[in-house]
C-alpha cells in the first residue's frame, strides 16, 4: 500500500498553480497597478506608475521617470535612468496575485517580474 501511495505522488502532475491572467483592458490596469509600488528587490527596481502618466522611481540608487500611456491593450512607456534614455516600447502585462510581469515587444519578448506593493 505504501508503494502505491509514494507511485501516485511521483506520478502526479504538478499542483494546479494559479496562473498569470492577461491585463488587456486599462480599466484593469488602472485598479490593480497604477498608483501602486511596483518592486523588484534582486534588480534594485522600485517605480511608481501614476495616474497622471509619468512614471518615478529609482533603480539601483539611480532615479527612473518617465512616462506611459495605454495603447490597444498595451502599456507602452519610455524612460530615463540617470540619463540613459530607455526607449519607447509597448509591453504586455500579466498578473498573479501580488505579481506582475512585463513582456517587453508586445509580449514577443523578454519578461521581468515584479510584485505590486
Amino acid at each position: 500500500m505504501f508503494r502505491v501511495a509514494i507511485a501516485a505522488i511521483l506520478t502526479a502532475g504538478p499542483a494546479t498553480a494559479q496562473q498569470f491572467e492577461v491585463v488587456s483592458d486599462a480599466d484593469v490596469f488602472q485598479a490593480k497597478v497604477v498608483g501602486r509600488e511596483i518592486v523588484n528587490w534582486t534588480l534594485g527596481i522600485n517605480l511608481v506608475v501614476q495616474p497622471d502618466g509619468t512614471i518615478s522611481g529609482r533603480a539601483v540608487t539611480w532615479p527612473v521617470t518617465g512616462t506611459w500611456s495605454w495603447q490597444d491593450g498595451f502599456f507602452c512607456r519610455e524612460m530615463d535612468w540617470s540619463g540613459m534614455v530607455i526607449d519607447y516600447n509597448c509591453q504586455l502585462v500579466e498578473i498573479r496575485g501580488d505579481q506582475i510581469r512585463f513582456s517587453v515587444d508586445r509580449g514577443a519578448g523578454d519578461a521581468a517580474d515584479f510584485r505590486l506593493r
